[in-house]
């Protein structure tokens, strides 16, 4: 059975979205943006007056994408660079651009482009697809803005980089496993596709999801040590229904009918986006803390609260392990 994503009724955004300050004169980086959460994103920080990169891989969806945003503001600086989070190659050509386009530096990097729960496969790189898609390629960029982040912060007052993370952090591991970091891709338990019993598809994703927060965590400690100005902050949307889950059920990751019956619990893109734009753009968020409408396993919708980075990750052998296995797959130290 097919899924079509589900309408759904947004609740809080609009309120949410009158609350949010100028982003005018501040440059901000998005992968992600032909859909859900980053395309929401984007089109509120240009609404903010914001400078708005998109990143995306090239494609139809993503020149669709990139002149419905021009349109909506036409008095806005919207620029699409072309980016393929499945290959470092790309992802560096892609931060050259950035860099290119950019002299002023940027002000917010939001790492937001994800896959859920795909086929147990290996990108050109010869690492996992959900891992390098959601985390390495996503560490590779912000290594490569790094000095544009500083840039902006030495001139702004700070910088943020903002991750964006699941509920499925927390299920069915609270451990960040070394393999699913390494040039395995295709080699990681085949696809079984059991979201209920931690079938493999979801333990990749689940781990994808892990390292959005250890990365966050590590970050965050670095930047603290090194007294930067940048922040390093990390979101969740909840069960939000974007155009994730329909990807997912066409590669065979869940059943249409299950899904359909799953999503009816969930909310509206623009509300599953509240948490990653209250990490871009409100004044009092902090580095360090995770924004999303509640804490636990069951915090599906609602409003984006802010909390504590978790202790399942956050800790040193975690932190210290992601960082270097990160540094491993892209072939490069990062020293902050």
């Amino acid at each position: 059975m097919s899924y079509q994503k589900k309408e759904v009724k947004t609740i809080y955004f609009n309120e949410f979205k009158a609350t949010l300050p100028s982003m005018q004169g501040k440059t901000v980086v998005i992968t992600g943006t032909t859909s859900g959460t980053g395309n929401v994103a984007a089109h509120t920080v240009a609404h903010l007056g914001a400078k708005v990169i998109l990143l995306n891989r090239k494609s139809e969806r993503s020149e669709k994408a990139y002149q419905e945003i021009k349109s909506a503001f036409p008095k806005a600086e919207i620029v699409n660079i072309e980016c393929d989070l499945q290959s470092f190659a790309s992802v560096r050509e892609a931060a050259k651009a950035v860099i290119r386009t950019c002299p002023e530096g940027v002000n917010v990097l939001t790492n937001n482009a994800g896959v859920m729960a795909l086929k147990d496969e290996a990108t050109k790189d010869g690492f996992d697809v959900q891992m390098q898609t959601n985390h390495l390629s996503h560490f590779l960029l912000t290594k490569e803005l790094f000095s544009s982040l500083t840039k902006a912060a030495d001139s702004a007052g700070e910088a943020r980089i903002v991750n964006h993370s699941s509920i499925a952090r927390m299920n069915p591991k609270k451990i960040l496993l070394t393999k699913y970091l390494e040039k395995r891709g295709g080699n990681l338990g085949g696809d079984s596709a059991s979201m209920l019993f931690g079938g493999a598809r979801w333990l990749r994703y689940n781990q994808t999801k892990l390292a959005n927060c250890a990365f966050t965590a590590a970050l965050h400690h670095k930047l603290q040590n090194a007294g930067s100005k940048i922040k390093a902050l990390v979101a969740h949307p909840g069960l939000s229904n974007t155009g994730l889950q329909v990807t997912t059920v066409k590669d065979g990751g869940m059943g249409g009918f299950f899904t359909d019956l799953f999503m009816g619990f969930g909310q509206s893109p623009e509300d599953g986006t509240m948490g990653l734009l209250s990490c871009m753009c409100k004044s009092d968020a902090q580095s360090g803390e995770f924004y999303g409408p509640g804490k636990g396993v069951m915090a599906m919708k609602g409003k984006a609260i802010a909390f504590g980075l978790e202790p399942f990750y956050d800790n040193e052998e975690t932190r210290s392990m992601l960082w270097q296995k990160s540094c491993e797959a892209i072939g490069e130290d990062f020293n902050i």
